[in-house]
């Protein structure tokens, strides 16, 4: 992530159902974070569900179509589009690679929609969002660093791949939330996981499954130092939210990334959101004097 800032501070935004539901707390704090960074955020008038992930296990040409029409109605407005979420990130971005790149596929998909896209708007991640403004505005709004905060950053395996589709991050070592909790005064723990999935495709299916795998994650966080993950994917964090099997006292908290900037810009909203979580993050926070 560069120092570099550019002027555009704007966005439109998508927050998808996630946001909308049981991930309420990562739409606060990155609205009440980026404003206070100074970015604009315009919510897509009648966004429609981005097919993830049930269309794209029944139709790949609806998880296509769904995401592409939210892309068409946020198109007038001439602004990349922000979608938080990974797994919506991920099926808008390979929706608008996809027209892109193949000639055929973008003739199909306005047939369904019934729409056209002239492609003159981009999909960004919450992490694409903010290496374009610059660490440098977010360090500046800095008035409390997260001191003593060692925690592991958690990518998932959706802000990166597929790489032919989803360009720009290392699909197997993005660096991008580690340089901004750096920023934030805290300190960013090394390790191999980063980009592992968490199982939340099988969250309600196959428990077991997805217990295996967040215990390895955790796991894999406390060898490496950490006493927190960070994330930037409601999924991801219900899922090792949730699914962690040890005892109640040893489960480690889950951040959403904006959660931590609120905290670090002393926003008097930001403990609210810290109350929503499962394994309760206010203890560790309490005990290195962040609150």
């Amino acid at each position: 992530m560069t120092e570099t800032k550019t002027a555009a501070k704007r966005f439109a935004y998508y927050p998808g159902c996630s946001l909308k539901s049981s991930g309420g707390e990562y739409d606060h704090s990155t609205r009440a974070a980026l404003k206070h960074i100074g970015v604009e955020l315009t919510e897509i008038p009648d966004w429609v569900c981005c097919g993830a992930s049930s269309a794209h296990n029944l139709s790949h040409e609806l998880a296509l179509a769904l995401p592409l029409k939210t892309l068409i109605l946020a198109e007038p407005a001439g602004l990349d589009v922000l979608a938080p979420c990974a797994a919506c990130y991920n099926r808008l971005k390979v929706a608008e690679t996809s027209v892109a790149q193949d000639p055929d596929v973008k003739k199909r998909m306005e047939e369904i929609v019934e729409k056209p896209f002239g492609g003159s708007i981009k999909t960004v991640n919450i992490l694409d969002a903010l290496e374009q403004i610059g660490l440098g505005e977010t360090r500046a709004r800095v008035v409390k660093p997260l001191a003593g905060l060692k925690a592991v950053c958690y990518y998932g395996c959706l802000l990166t791949r597929p790489p032919k589709k989803l360009t720009g991050s290392d699909p197997d070592n993005p660096t991008g939330m580690d340089n901004l909790l750096a920023a934030l005064g805290a300190e960013p723990k090394f390790w191999s996981y980063k980009t592992d999935c968490c199982g939340a495709g099988h969250a309600m299916a196959r428990s077991d499954v997805v217990k295996t795998l967040v215990g390895k994650l955790r796991e894999a966080a406390e060898e490496a130092g950490a006493e927190a993950i960070v994330t930037a994917c409601p999924m991801c964090h219900a899922n090792i939210d949730m699914r962690q099997e040890t005892e109640p006292g040893n489960r480690m908290p889950v951040f959403f990334i904006t959660e931590l900037m609120g905290l670090a810009f002393g926003l008097p909203q930001a403990q609210s959101w810290l109350k929503k979580h499962l394994v309760d993050p206010l203890p560790l926070l309490k005990k290195l004097n962040l609150l």
